[in-house]
C-alpha cells in the first residue's frame, strides 16, 4: 500500500460520494474491504495499547527504582511465575487470534465462486492488458496518458482474474477492493473480488518492475450489471469517430493499445524505438541488414514484431495479430507520419 501511494502518477479518481472513507483508509468498494480494515484496526489498537503499557511501565520503573544515592544497593529480585506466564500467554493468544482471522480472510480470497466472470490480465513493462474470454475481441489496455479504463466489472457479481506477466514480476493492487496479488512470468496467479459500489477506482503495480514502474497504473470501472455489457462492448470496439482524421484515430489507438508504454513520440528512447521521425528513416537490424521504414515495414512490425529486430532493442513487443484490423493499422501508420 505504501509503495503504491508513493508511486501514484496522478490524483485519485472521482470516487462515489457515498463510499465510506474510515479514518483515512482507502474507500471500501468490495466485499473484502470491511473485514480487511477491521483486522487492520484491531492490530493497530493492540499496538497502541501494548505501546502505552510498555512505555508506561518503563517510565514508572525508572521513577520508582531510580538510584537515590551512590551507596544504594540493588535489592534481590526473584522471578514471578504468574507474571511471566501472563506476559507470554496473552500475546500468544492474541497472535493466534490474528492468524486465524487473517487466514479466514485469505482463504475467502483464495477460492473464487464457480459463477465468477472470467477475465485474463497480462502485465508488461509498463502497462496492463485485460481480455474477456466471454466477449471475444474485447481487449482493454491501461494508459496514464488517457482516462480509459483497463478493467470494467459489474457491481455485485464475482470477478476472477487469471494473471500472467510477459517479462518481470508485477503486482496487481486495487486499494478500494483490498486485493493484491503478484503477477509472475512463467506461471498463472489468480485473484477474485466482488465490487459493491459503482464508481472509478485506481489500480497500481506494487512490485518495482523497472524504470517506468510508477506509470504502470490503470482505472477500474464498476457499473451496474445492466450497463456492464454495453460499456464493455463500447470500450472494446475501437472505431473511428465522426469528424476524426485517420491520424487522430491512430493517436487514440497509440494510447488505448499501450503503444505509449514502449514507444515515445518525442524522440526519447524507451523499451522500443521512438516513433518520432520513424517513417522514411533507415532502421538497422540485429542481423546486420537494414531497411527504410515504409508502410509495409511498419505493418509487419505490428503483426510480426520479432521478424526484424532493430539493433539495440530486445524482442519484447507482443504481436497485435487479431487485435488490430487493417483500418486500425493504417490509422497508426498515418499517425506515425505526422511525427516529424
Amino acid at each position: 500500500m505504501i509503495l503504491s501511494l508513493l508511486t501514484a502518477p496522478e490524483a485519485p479518481k472521482a470516487y462515489p460520494v457515498d463510499a465510506p472513507n474510515v479514518y483515512g483508509m482507502p474507500y471500501q468498494a468490495s466485499t473484502f474491504a470491511s473485514s480487511t480494515d477491521n483486522l487492520y484496526f484491531f492490530i493497530t489498537i493492540l499496538n497502541v495499547i501494548f505501546f502505552a503499557l510498555i512505555i508506561g511501565a518503563t517510565i514508572l520503573f525508572m521513577v520508582r527504582h531510580a538510584r537515590r544515592s551512590p551507596d544504594q544497593k540493588t535489592s534481590s529480585i526473584t522471578h514471578n511465575g504468574k507474571v511471566e506466564f501472563l506476559w507470554s500467554a496473552v500475546p500468544t493468544v492474541l497472535l493466534i487470534a490474528i492468524f486465524i482471522w487473517g487466514e479466514i480472510d485469505y482463504m475467502k480470497q483464495a477460492v473464487p465462486p464457480q459463477d465468477a466472470i472470467e477475465v485474463r490480465l497480462t502485465g508488461r513493462q509498463w502497462f496492463w492488458t485485460t481480455d474477456y474470454p466471454s466477449y471475444p475481441g474485447v481487449q482493454l489496455t491501461s494508459s496514464v496518458d488517457e482516462a480509459a479504463p483497463m478493467l470494467v466489472v459489474p457491481k455485485g457479481i464475482p470477478v476472477k482474474l487469471t494473471m500472467f506477466s510477459e517479462d518481470v514480476i508485477h503486482s496487481f493492487y486495487v486499494p478500494a477492493f483490498r486485493v493484491k496479488r503478484d503477477v509472475l512470468p512463467g506461471r498463472y496467479t489468480t485473484i477474485w473480488f466482488e465490487a459493491t459500489r459503482v464508481g472509478e477506482y485506481n489500480l497500481f503495480c506494487t512490485e518495482y518492475c523497472g524504470k517506468d514502474h510508477s506509470r504502470m497504473a490503470g482505472t477500474v470501472v464498476v457499473l451496474e450489471p445492466e450497463a456492464f455489457e454495453a460499456k464493455l462492448k463500447e470500450l472494446g470496439t475501437l472505431k473511428i469517430n465522426e469528424g476524426e482524421t485517420m491520424a487522430m484515430y491512430g493517436q487514440r489507438i497509440y494510447s488505448r493499445k499501450g503503444c505509449n508504454a514502449c514507444h515515445s513520440i518525442d524522440g526519447n528512447p524507451m523499451v522500443g524505438p521512438t516513433w518520432k521521425g520513424i517513417v522514411g528513416r533507415e532502421s538497422k537490424f540485429t542481423d546486420g541488414t537494414s531497411q527504410v521504414a515504409d508502410d509495409n515495414y511498419i505493418r509487419q512490425s505490428i503483426l510480426e514484431p520479432n521478424a526484424k529486430l532493430v539493433a539495440g532493442y530486445a524482442g519484447q513487443m507482443p504481436s497485435y495479430q487479431g487485435q488490430l484490423d487493417d483500418e486500425q493499422i493504417a490509422a497508426v501508420i498515418e499517425f506515425m507520419k505526422t511525427l516529424k
